[in-house]
């Protein structure tokens, strides 16, 4: 006859009636529990393990970092927010994709990493959870999907709106006519961005991996103002700040205007202003997409500036204006992390803020979580595919920027139509063992 349940706790004895609820709830429910790895735990690493620590169907059992002191802090992080259950502190995710304990990947790494992390993590048999942009370029973005298919993963890309509630709300209104037929999106990174001054090379501090943390890219001397989140103002580290919290906004823009696919064409102007400093990236940009029938723009701006279309106001003001303004045949709305408003006719009539609430990345990583039981890669709000586009939307303009002039694209290759040295970057020279492979 089966034991019942309170003969085994009876047989337990102290150490289990020691336990609180939510502790023992965890001694007695691991094995139905997702074991989760994070990958890179600075800023948006500690949203991931917060994240995936609070849902009952997760845990996470190990840190990955290259720097000691963010793993040491991380483990303890951790450790507060699953009732004392402390994850292992690792420096090479591999060793940690190796395991068995692990069911899930989670990836906050430096965007040069996306890709060949996702990709290892496909091959170790685990599902991903990857930070926005989901590539370094459009090459490695393809790459994923492929990965991702081939060894079928689930594989969801942390662009949030798309597990938002008040933006999937003014999304569905878009579709439904709520301002007539909708021609043009426009995305907002107006985002304060403060030098980062001019740098020697030093020493590497101690406890930190360097040649590790350069993986993909070819060895260069340590300097500080390339490292911790800096690094993305450098174009063989990251993508800009049209990559970095563009990307999010590009990701709404094309979605709202319900454009799936990638336009065949890219134009992008701008510079890095002001400052005479290290930083590689624009600082001022400026990206538009003409599709047959619809019209995308992008624009950055990282230094002072104004709102637009009284996004800034709505969303708390401050000194950052980031959003996405739709254009309508009868109105436009304005969207942003705050909510959504809707403007109508030739007085421009205002409706009330539709305001939002909840927190994105846990229902973000709470939507992967249901496709990772379902197994069904079309549960994912943001499926690899969808994320790949929207970065790549980025790339394309990146590209234009850099070589000079508009880029001519085709879709289906995604290749650049007679520019070489636009082709010299859809993908990347890759270090030696750190390399992302034609064939996943």
């Amino acid at each position: 006859m089966p034991i019942e349940r309170r003969q085994i706790l009876k047989s337990a004895g102290t150490g289990l009636a020691a336990l609180t609820a939510a502790q023992y709830s965890r001694v007695m429910g691991a094995n139905d529990r997702v074991g989760v790895t994070v990958v890179g735990v600075g800023g948006r690493g500690k949203s991931h393990i917060a994240a995936f620590a609070k849902n009952p169907g997760s845990e996470v059992r190990h840190v990955v970092d290259i720097d000691q002191a963010n793993a040491e802090k991380a483990v303890a992080y951790t450790a507060e927010r699953q009732d004392g259950m402390k994850p292992k502190e690792m420096r090479d995710m591999r060793e940690s994709f190796e395991s068995k304990d692990i069911d899930v990947v989670s990836i906050a790494t430096p965007n040069f990493w996306h890709a060949l992390s996702t990709i290892w993590a496909c091959q170790a048999g685990k599902d991903v959870y990857v930070e926005k942009p989901a590539s370094h370029n459009i090459f490695e973005g393809r790459k994923m999907v492929e990965a991702a298919r081939k060894y079928q993963r689930i594989v969801q890309v942390g662009q949030q709106s798309r597990s938002t509630p008040h933006k999937i709300e003014g999304i569905q209104k878009l579709k439904d006519g709520v301002i007539g037929e909708v021609y043009m999106a426009k995305g907002l990174c107006f985002k304060r961005r403060k030098t980062i001054g001019s740098m020697e090379p030093s020493q590497v501090p101690p406890g930190v991996d360097y040649n590790l943390w350069l993986g993909p890219t070819w060895p260069r001397a340590w300097q500080q103002n390339r490292f911790h989140y800096n690094w993305h103002w450098y174009w063989d580290f990251g993508n800009g700040d049209i990559g970095n919290q563009g990307v999010h906004q590009m990701d709404v823009a094309r979605w709202g205007l319900g454009l799936d696919e990638l336009p065949d064409n890219a134009f992008s102007e701008g510079g890095k202003f002001i400052y005479d400093d290290d930083q590689q990236t624009p600082n001022t940009q400026f990206a538009v997409f003409r599709y047959p029938e619809k019209m995308l723009q992008f624009e950055v701006r990282g230094i002072h500036t104004g709102g637009e279309s009284g996004i800034l106001e709505d969303s708390g003001g401050g000194s950052n204006t980031v959003g996405v303004l739709f254009l309508g045949s009868e109105g436009y709305m304005t969207m942003h992390g705050r909510g959504y408003r809707i403007f109508m006719g030739e007085k421009r009539t205002p409706s009330e803020l539709f305001q939002g609430e909840g927190d994105e990345t846990y229902l973000h990583a709470d939507n992967f979580l249901k496709a990772v039981k379902s197994r069904k890669h079309t549960d994912l709000n943001c499926d690899i595919e969808v994320g790949h586009v929207s970065a790549a939307l980025c790339h394309m303009a990146n590209i234009s920027y850099r070589v000079g002039d508009k880029v001519l694209f085709n879709p289906s290759t995604e290749r650049f139509i007679g520019n070489d040295e636009a082709n010299t970057m859809v993908s990347r020279d890759y270090r030696p063992p750190f390399v992302v492979p034609d064939q996943v």
